[in-house]
């Protein structure tokens, strides 16, 4: 059997942590910021890790 493929588009939205739990970046800070406070602008920048629900699909798209 071949290989699997890595999804590309995934691979540069999450990254593995050392534990093996996958790594992403928050949505809603790129543009419309000025009617959000700083505090939520801030804490936007922050990486978090991926929910237990979306971790299996994501996980077969990163091998």
């Amino acid at each position: 059997m071949p290989k699997m493929k890595t999804h590309r588009g995934s691979a540069k939205r999450f990254k593995r942590t050392g534990t093996g739990k996958l790594k992403r970046f928050k949505a809603y800070k790129s543009h419309i910021t000025g009617k959000k406070s700083p505090k939520r602008i801030r804490n936007l920048r922050k990486s978090t890790l991926v929910s237990k629900g979306d971790m299996k699909r994501i996980d077969k798209m990163i091998p």
